[in-house]
């Protein structure tokens, strides 16, 4: 899988408004990750062509977290998921998380 890695860090896609999320309403992995869409939102892109992109891109997706959606840096051989409350979707890293073991 392609991704952006600049100075050991990982681009990744994270919507942290309310309403709608991004990764976790479609859990594909590319979503988190796709280097077109994270330039477009670098290079400050206006929301109908990020939205066309998306469409493009993942017809069959819901893209309503697009609308602010942001690209957050995560060091790169980092373990992370993608929390979700309502919409608004937060990285968990695993070393700072408490972890259950059974």
């Amino acid at each position: 899988m392609d991704k952006v890695i600049v100075n050991n860090e990982v681009a990744v896609l994270v919507s942290p408004g309310y309403g709608a999320g991004w990764y976790s309403w479609e859990h594909d992995d590319s979503m988190l990750f796709d280097p077109g869409l994270v330039q477009l939102i670098l290079n400050g892109a206006e929301f109908d062509e990020k939205e066309n992109y998306a469409r493009n891109k993942w017809p069959d997706a819901y893209t309503g977290g697009i609308v602010s959606l942001e690209v957050q840096w995560v060091p790169e051989g980092t373990e992370f998921l993608i929390d979700e409350y309502d919409g608004a979707e937060s990285i968990v890293y695993k070393e700072n998380s408490n972890w259950f073991k059974a």
